[in-house]
């Protein structure tokens, strides 16, 4: 479980072990944390397990502590060995490369980073993987739902303005993941480029709180809202995910996990999976 002990590995570790996964006693962490062995739990009052922080990669012609104890790992588990990975933006290639070196499938739940030079090298490493901006069943579904209406109807929204505005906790460094993906579609839709550099970033408390954050979940959560206004401004399109806390996304996480052990198992030819592709084959639970 790369990415503990934030808060986001925490709560997919609970996923996975209510789901009955069993965790590695080893997980990458970043430069800056001083722990180097934590305890985590079901986050439901289970027993606590635990876990020995190594640093991560950061040079992938180097060797490092972690790339002894992934090969032990591996062979003692062998290809049902899976990293899930919730680290950080400046991580995600060093990761992905390392996971390539190493043959190791993997989960990528971190967003930003040089994603074109992610896919390439996953589809070039022969490994299983699954690479996702999102996590959550119901907000995939929609990226699936405004990416097939893109196709079927380009330009449907000819000379609005798009806007998008997303807020996240103020730890959240790179700018939305799924705003990105879901741009895309919207901009085939609009009939015209959208720069992603407009996506509107609130990670102060005082703007996320006129956004609609409750007080509570200032420290957790993801609000998106995509709005589409017609040249007069007399009509407007909106489309809305908001979530609160971190759960839906650990769910769907373990999900994304178990479908992939099942390709695996099955040695299907097709190795690296979206979350569409976990939507589609009706392995994302209710969540």
């Amino acid at each position: 479980m790369n990415g503990l002990p934030g808060a986001m590995g925490r709560e997919v570790a609970g996923a996975c072990i209510r789901r009955g996964f069993k965790i590695a006693p080893y997980a990458f962490t970043g430069p800056d944390v001083t722990e180097a062995l934590i305890d985590i739990d079901d986050l439901e009052g289970g027993e606590k397990i635990g876990v020995k922080l190594i640093r991560g990669p950061t040079d992938e012609k180097k060797e490092y502590a972690c790339d002894g104890i992934i090969d032990g790992l591996k062979a003692a588990c062998g290809d049902y060995l899976i990293a899930i990975d919730y680290t950080h933006p400046t991580a995600v290639n060093c990761n992905a490369n390392f996971y390539a070196k190493h043959q190791l499938n993997f989960v990528m739940g971190t967003t930003g980073g040089d994603r074109a030079a992610l896919q390439a090298v996953t589809e070039g490493g022969g490994h299983y993987a699954i690479v996702a901006p999102n996590m959550a069943k119901g907000i995939v579904a929609l990226q699936a739902g405004l990416d097939d209406m893109a196709r079927a109807y380009p330009g449907a929204f000819n000379g609005y303005k798009l806007t998008i505005d997303e807020s996240h906790q103020s730890t959240k460094a790179d700018t939305s993941g799924t705003a990105k993906a879901i741009a895309g579609s919207l901009a085939t839709l609009n009939g015209a480029p959208f720069d992603l550099e407009d996506i509107n970033m609130i990670r102060d408390a005082e703007g996320q709180r006129a956004f609609g954050v409750p007080e509570e979940y200032l420290k957790g959560h993801a609000y998106h809202t995509y709005a589409l206004v017609s040249p007069d401004g007399t009509t407007e399109f909106q489309f809305r995910h908001n979530v609160n806390g971190r759960r839906v996304y650990a769910e769907g996480t373990a999900d994304a996990v178990q479908f992939l052990a099942e390709q695996i198992k099955a040695k299907n030819d097709k190795k690296v999976f979206s979350m569409i592709d976990v939507l589609k084959a009706g392995a994302l639970k209710d969540q």
